[in-house]
């Protein structure tokens, strides 16, 4: 697949680190980002990862994946990365999302449809330039390819046990797709054994997929092994337009 690169303005390099975004340079590359993911995931989260490689963050699923990923030009090292399951690939392996939803209501959507998975940053990068990069990178993927949907799971900690999960669903309800959209949780988040007015922040990521134009699709699944309730989001890319779409697509300097 061509290669993506967007590289923040020049009049930012000054005071911030300089970063790129585009598609991982072979097997080498590929290792840092599921190192980075093994970091984030296993490290900070706690989550119990099925790895044949100590410290590395990999699946059956990757090899059939693009690996999108921030690099700090000064250091070469990997500091952001998301997987891309392209519709074509999917069609051997699998989405990872029907591991946790039924996508039945999706099933006239999968030759347009990406999946996009695995998202985390390196903690000092946590930064909204670093996110912009990476969404800009999904968005010229999706363009320069011709595919109209982006869907994943976005993911949100259970360490309360769930309340601020539930309440964060409650509050997003006018972000819920069309039921013609709708997704099933295989593993449901009891929302009904749940506070649900609870107060709690929405993450970056979600914030950032919502002011696109994404949808919430389904109900709150639960997810053990990472110890997360995970959100399905389905974005049409034609609803990423108007004043948001240059933020989200980016702009070549």
């Amino acid at each position: 697949m061509e290669q993506l690169e967007q590289h923040l303005p020049s009049r930012a390099r000054s005071a911030r680190p300089r970063l790129s975004v585009g598609l991982a340079h072979g097997e080498s590359e590929i290792l840092d980002a599921q190192r980075l993911r093994y970091r984030v995931f296993a490290g900070e989260m706690g989550a119990r990862l099925t790895t044949r490689t100590p410290g590395v963050d990999s699946d059956l699923y990757d090899p059939y994946c693009a690996h999108l990923v921030v690099r700090d030009d000064d250091s070469g090292e990997i500091v952001g990365t998301y997987r891309i399951l392209t519709p074509e690939n999917a069609r051997r392996i699998g989405y990872y999302s029907e591991n946790e939803f039924d996508l039945t209501r999706l099933q006239h959507l999968r030759p347009r449809l990406v999946e996009i998975g695995r998202s985390c940053v390196h903690p000092d990068y946590r930064t909204g330039a670093t996110i912009a990069l990476l969404w800009s990178g999904l968005a010229r993927f999706m363009t320069d390819n011709g595919y109209d949907y982006l869907m994943g799971c976005a993911s949100v900690s259970m360490a309360d046990g769930g309340h601020g999960a539930a309440s964060l669903y409650n509050r997003l309800e006018k972000h819920r797709g069309p039921a013609e959209y709708r997704v099933f949780p295989r593993c449901p988040l009891p929302l009904a054994a749940l506070k649900q007015d609870v107060p709690t922040e929405t993450p970056p990521l979600i914030k950032g997929y919502l002011r696109a134009g994404a949808w919430i699709c389904g109900e709150p699944a639960w997810d053990p092994d990472f110890n997360t309730a995970d959100l399905p989001i389905l974005m049409p890319m034609a609803r990423v337009e108007g004043r948001y779409a240059k933020h989200f697509i980016g702009q070549q300097d």
